[in-house]
């Protein structure tokens, strides 16, 4: 009903904390995706993709702007995007495109949509600024933040917090696929579809931890004693109180398997959207991106969940299906989150396009069609765990991590993919390390980006506990649902009511 038109229908759906090394799309021989691994196998996969921070909020604040953090004050989980920001929603939107989020996005502050014209869910994380973290203070572990507890807890269970969101979500996505194909309104749409899964909590229900019943959990490729981490290593372990609750290697086995079936959920959840773009018709002319906001260490290293730019934490798929577009293909260069958003509007066409400028991504749906594309990805972490900037610059077969407080690290990731051997001090390398040195300090003034971090927490904690005084008035997205004009009302002649609800409509077979 629909056929090709001019701008294609965009579906990005998106998982959280998903490395790219847990999909057998990327070479895992434990994880059972059918329905990723059959877009893949279609589509494009980007096999050297990144985030451009390995933290929910900054990376999704990135994604959406097409900017680094630091350009949009994006510094941790509890930094507000400013509204004054376009997003990718924003381009979208004004170039005649209809903007739906389901799911989670972790805004904080007022500004709840950013561009989009509808959100159909509640977000699973607070919008408040209570979640800031506080780098003069490093030694007090934050409250709120990751314990050890996802992981030696980790197991089956009957049903959980974030299958309770990921049902919603997915739920209500796949209603409003229905409802934009009954619906008059011909404007192409951008739909993103977020779920909190496979994130920690490891903990999955009983028939997704049964699906690895027999399974040979692989286990961290990486071992190193804790004298020789890198310091932010060390300070990771830290703030995620691993120096508190030492972890067992079955209690790593189990939150790995409880990973995987995470993963499976994702999976499935997968499956039934695009078998909902399939039933509404919508399949042919809709481009689909499969992506996540960051990794996790899954026990590499000794180390959990993300806030490292050590490969298993940063490393994410990209899968582009668009089968009557792009030709399947796997792409080897380097590329990252920020890139999506000139991606999207170069897929939207000029009207969207040729308002995305001041970007620090670039489209790569030249790439998608087989041509080249720049091989770099700029990272930057300044959130819990840190006590300085992080920053990553990843080029051809190098990774060059910086902070000032640390001893430099740089990997040759082609002849050593697990990053076990820092070349930073290599006299073989000493001309490649003063290189980026030297492009380090060209690209930031990081003592400027240290200062401005430390004045964003101390304004954040001042507002947060101000406004905990008093009447509280909560910017938590509230979604609004009018029950006097759903389903068989009686402002309407019900064979009307009927004929429009039907898809698709009688005789159209």
């Amino acid at each position: 009903m629909h056929g090709l038109a001019r701008s294609p229908n965009l579906l990005i759906l998106m998982a959280d904390q998903l490395t790219a090394g847990a999909l057998p799309a990327y070479g895992n021989a434990v994880a059972r995706t059918p329905h990723i691994d059959a877009l893949a196998k279609a589509g494009v996969v980007f096999e050297s993709f990144y985030c451009n921070s390995p933290l929910c909020a900054p990376s999704r604040f990135s994604f959406l702007a097409g900017r680094l953090p630091s350009q949009i004050g994006a510094y941790d989980n509890a930094a507000e995007l400013p509204a004054q920001v376009p997003t990718f929603a924003h381009y979208l939107r004004r170039a005649g495109y209809q903007t739906v989020l389901s799911g989670k996005m972790h805004f904080c502050g007022p500004d709840q949509l950013h561009g989009f014209e509808e959100r159909l869910t509640t977000d699973i994380y607070p919008a408040d600024f209570g979640w800031t973290p506080d780098w003069s203070n490093f030694q007090e572990r934050p409250s709120w933040y990751h314990d050890m507890n996802s992981v030696t807890q980790a197991g089956a269970c009957t049903r959980t917090n974030q299958i309770d969101f990921d049902d919603e979500v997915v739920f209500s996505a796949r209603q409003k696929l229905f409802d934009l194909a009954r619906s008059k309104d011909r404007r192409p749409f951008c739909m993103v579809v977020s779920m909190t899964h496979p994130h920690d909590p490891y903990v999955v229900p009983q028939a997704y931890w049964d699906r690895y019943e027999g399974s040979a959990i692989d286990m961290p490729r990486v071992q190193m004693p804790i004298g020789q981490l890198d310091p932010h290593s060390r300070r990771l372990r830290h703030v995620c109180g691993l120096d508190l609750q030492p972890v067992t290697e079955a209690q790593t086995r189990a939150a790995r398997r409880a990973y995987y079936g995470a993963v499976s959920y994702v999976d499935d959840q997968i499956g039934s959207l695009m078998q909902a773009l399939k039933d509404t018709r919508f399949g042919e002319n809709t481009v689909v991106l499969v992506l996540a906001d960051h990794g996790d260490m899954l026990g590499e290293r000794g180390l959990w969940y993300k806030m490292s730019f050590f490969e298993p934490a940063c490393r994410i798929p990209l899968i582009v299906h668009a089968p009557g577009r792009f030709a399947p293909r796997r792409i080897g260069a380097n590329a990252s989150l920020v890139d999506v958003l000139p991606t999207l509007c170069d897929l939207a066409g000029p009207a969207a396009a040729r308002y995305a400028t001041d970007l620090d991504g670039r489209s790569l749906v030249q790439a998608c069609e087989g041509g080249a594309v720049e091989d770099e990805v700029i990272g930057e972490y300044l959130a819990e765990g840190a006590i300085a900037p992080l920053v990553m610059i990843r080029r051809g077969r190098f990774k060059f991590v910086h902070s000032p407080v640390d001893p430099d690290q740089l990997y040759d990731l082609n002849a050593d993919a697990d990053e076990r051997h820092n070349l930073a001090e290599d006299p073989r390398h000493a001309g490649q390390a003063a290189a980026f040195r030297a492009e380090v300090g060209r690209r930031w003034d990081l003592k400027a980006l240290h200062e401005a971090v430390l004045l964003s927490q101390r304004r954040r904690h001042l507002v947060y506990e101000a406004l905990r005084q008093g009447r509280y008035e909560p910017w938590d997205f509230q979604p609004v649902r009018d029950a006097s004009r759903l389903y068989i009302r009686n402002d309407q002649d019900l064979p009307d009511l009927e004929a429009m609800a039907r898809f698709p409509p009688a005789g159209f077979g």
